[in-house]
């Protein structure tokens, strides 16, 4: 199966792993919007292949201006094979130093906004019997992992959104809807994610300055679509592990990840607050 032809939306397409799918969807000779907030961005990703793509900058919580995006990615080619929402926002934070509008944040922008697309989209793909809809949860959308209280919060109810969505549109009417379960990527995530008070973190972690490349994430999740897969985990080592264990021995998993807990606990008890400040310690 090629991708050759297929208009293909991503959000989040400026960096990461949503360039990461768009650079590999153009090499597979599909059509490609690519949306973001960042222009510029935008616009070095679209050089790739300039005649193949359409740049569709637009705040993915700017509910209001979805109808008109909607209608002029439609319009562009006459249709929408498929929709990746992969835009999203991490955090690094203990619950007890996490501030309410942070946890509103993150379920907005993780949450709240890619239903919100998938919402506008669905009907059009419904008319034509056909299509594809994806979505970049995570290993935190199977897994509570600390550190991540909002996140993980949110890319649960990605997964519970999505699951529910293909049971009532996979044979009604022939649309496709994929859930994918990335581990730690080398991208800006961390750097970008959510401190307790709301501020960007500023840093990388350790995990993700080794995980996995970018590339090779973005071709396994190519893989998975054209499969047709409801669920596409790209994960390795020890996520990979957790999830297996989410399913096969859950309270092992609550333990090994409560240990970890311990030890966030009692750092933050020797710093009296805000763990998340503490690069050396992360």
């Amino acid at each position: 199966m090629s991708f050759t032809d297929e208009v293909v939306w991503i959000t989040g397409a400026s960096s990461g792993i949503g360039e990461g799918l768009a650079a590999a969807f153009l090499r597979d000779g599909a059509w490609v919007i690519l949306s973001g907030r960042r222009v510029s961005e935008l616009d070095r990703v679209a050089a790739l292949a300039p005649d193949r793509t359409l740049v569709l900058p637009f705040d993915t919580t700017d509910y209001a201006a979805l109808p008109e995006l909607v209608e002029r990615a439609w319009n562009w080619r006459g249709r929408v094979d498929r929709l990746i929402n992969n835009a999203g926002i991490s955090q690094r934070s203990l619950a007890l130093d996490t501030d309410l509008a942070v946890y509103r944040q993150l379920m907005e922008v993780n949450y709240v906004a890619p239903v919100a697309l998938t919402r506008q989209l669905l009907p059009l793909m419904v008319e034509q019997r056909s299509g594809q809809i994806a979505v970049v949860s995570s290993v935190a959308g199977k897994v509570g992992a600390p550190l991540r209280s909002g996140y993980c919060g949110a890319k649960h109810a990605v997964v519970g959104y999505f699951d529910a969505l293909r049971a009532e549109v996979e044979e009604a009417y022939g649309i496709r809807v994929s859930v994918i379960l990335p581990g730690s990527v080398r991208t800006s995530i961390a750097i970008n994610s959510l401190e307790g008070n709301g501020a960007s973190r500023g840093r990388s972690d350790d995990n993700i300055e080794h995980g996995m490349a970018v590339e090779t994430v973005a071709e396994l999740i190519l893989n998975g679509l054209k499969n047709n897969s409801r669920e596409i985990v790209v994960a390795e080592g020890i996520e990979a592990m957790a999830l297996r264990l989410r399913t096969q021995d859950p309270e092992q998993l609550f333990t090994l990840t409560a240990r970890e807990g311990t030890r966030l606990a009692k750092l933050r008890e020797e710093l009296g607050s805000g763990v998340s400040m503490d690069p050396a310690k992360l």
